[in-house]
This record gives C-alpha cells, structure tokens and sequence, in this order.
C-alpha cells in the first residue's frame, strides 16, 4: 500500500512559498512542527517581509542602524508587554536582568491607522544623554502642528476606530517593545474646542505610558501624536525616571495578542480607579486640613475677643 504524500514531501521552494504567506503566529507554529519546517520557517528574509508588512514604519530606519534580527524584532515587538507587577500578581518570578540598565538612546517606529488604512508612519531617535532630557517632563512628538501633516490624514476620521503600533527599539540591547496598546483604552471630547483625544496606554507597574493622538476637524484631522510616562496621580515623569519604566518593559516577558487588547484594557481601567480614589482621597485629607485651620482661626479669633471683653 502506497504511502500517504505529506507536507514533508512537498520541494523546498513550494513549502517557502507556503510559510510566506502565513502570519508571524502561525509561522512560529509552523517551525515547530518539524525540523524542516523550522529551518526553513528560520529564513530571515521571510520574517523580514512580515516585520516590513506589519510596521511599514520600519521601512523608513536609517541605516546603517544596529537593529534586532527580524524574527526577535518580531517576537518582541508583536505581543503584549507584561509588566513585573502583574507577572509577580500571578505567582511568577520577576524576569531577569531587573532593574535594567539604563537606557542611552531609542528608536521609535509609528504605525497610525484607520479602520486597518494606514494614516502614517514615523521614525524617530531620541538620545538621552543631555540633562535637559533626563530632568525635564518625558514626552516624544511623533506629529505636532509643526510638522507636515500626513497627506493620508485628509481622509474623513472617526477617532475611535484608530489603531495605533509604537515600537520603541533599543539598539543597544537588541531588544524592542510595542508601548501601544493598539485599540484606543479611552476616547475623549473636549467641549470647548471640539478636539478628541484618544489614548492608546500601557500600564507598568504604578505608571502609564500613554500615546496620545488627538483628532480635530477640518483638512487636518490628525494633529498630534505624542508618547508621555504619567504617575499614579497624572503627573508627567521625568525622562530619567521613564527611560527606567521603559527599560522594564523592554526586558520584561510578552504575552500572546490573543487577550492582549482587552487585558491592556482592563489593566488602564484599574489604573485610571486609582488615580481617581487617590484624588478623592487627596480632596478629603486637604478638605479636612481647611476645615481644623478655619477652625483653630475661629478659635483664637473668639479667645482674643473674650479676652479684650474681659479686660
């Protein structure tokens, strides 16, 4: 009886054919299925093609640029950070290598879409050598009213169903990390100016890092794109403080994409309670500071009239 023909008999040049047009997910399911598979899913010019096909941004890094393989760009930049706090909420150890060095540089590749169309990309370098940056408020403009507006951005924008990808790479490292967390976690409108703010937030530890994309109407309705690093109370970090919060990312283990969107969600929903309890704690303790000094005025006020009645 004749044996059944498998996958593993197909050539070579077939079966290449065949794993480029797989997804980053199922390319890695793929090598692990046998030896053959898994040298010819290793080819770096396949995971190449899928980094450039996911990130169009990466298309626009300058080179020569010391990068990540593609694979390992790939495998850090495609799931979702988890941040010590949750891995050690979970019974895991925290990961090696914590605290991290301190970062001296880094890249940002930026993929902004609408409804799956791409608005723009954007790379930036950031160095972090200067006191200035490392004292002053963190903050990255990947687009503001200085620069050209994107010509895509001239298409009608509904706010909330952007998508946005921030990769920030350590070139040093090798190491890269996705800050975003694709799906808008909050839509907001300004009443006055009319202005939305949309906020795509990943939550390390007792921190957000926040990309921020604000929509207006008109020609231009994508008018900035900028990436802060806020505290427990909203309060912006330092860039010597957020290069330290990045760094845990950066080192910190992944988690699939398959709950990544909703549990980033969830995650910046808590954080956003927390901010508001520490407010509402903070209005009450000040509240009651107000009303023992209006108190102790009123008694000493009372106390010195009695004394000039008496006297």
């Amino acid at each position: 009886m004749a044996m059944a023909a498998t996958i593993e008999d197909l050539h070579e040049d077939v079966l290449a054919l065949v794993l480029r047009r797989l997804d980053g997910p199922s390319l890695a399911a793929a090598s692990c299925a046998s030896a053959r598979l898994r040298g010819l899913s290793g080819d770096p010019a396949i995971w190449r093609d899928l980094c450039l096909a996911t990130w169009p941004s990466l298309r626009l890094l300058p080179l020569p640029l010391p990068l990540p393989p593609p694979q390992s760009l790939f495998s850090d930049a495609f799931p979702f950070p988890r941040c010590r706090a949750q891995a050690q909420a979970q019974g895991q150890s925290p990961p090696r290598g914590v605290p991290p060095r301190p970062l001296r540089g880094l890249i940002s590749a930026v993929d902004l879409y609408h409804r799956g169309a791409p608005v723009f990309s954007r790379v930036l370098e950031t160095r972090a050598a200067s006191p200035w940056f490392l004292g002053s408020p963190f903050r990255i403009d990947a687009l503001d009213p200085k620069h050209e507006a994107p010509s895509a951005a001239a298409i009608s924008i509904s706010p909330g169903e952007l998508t946005l990808s921030w990769i920030v790479i350590d070139p040093a490292r090798g190491r890269a990390v996705n800050l975003s967390s694709r799906r808008p976690v909050r839509v907001d409108r300004h009443w006055f100016t009319g202005e939305t703010l949309v906020r795509f937030a990943t939550v390390v530890r007792e921190f957000s890092v926040t990309a921020a994309v604000t929509c207006g109407e008109g020609e231009d309705p994508v008018r900035e794109v900028s990436l802060v690093v806020e505290d427990a109370d909203g309060i912006g970090v330092s860039g010597g403080e957020s290069l330290g919060i990045i760094g845990e990312a950066l080192e910190g283990a992944r988690r699939g994409r398959g709950r990544g969107e909703e549990e980033a969600n969830r995650r910046y929903d808590e954080f956003m309670r927390r901010r508001k309890r520490r407010k509402e704690s903070k209005a009450r303790r000040e509240g009651l500071v107000d009303f023992l000094c209006t108190a102790v005025g009123a008694a000493v006020s009372l106390a010195f009239l009695l004394l000039v009645a008496l006297g």
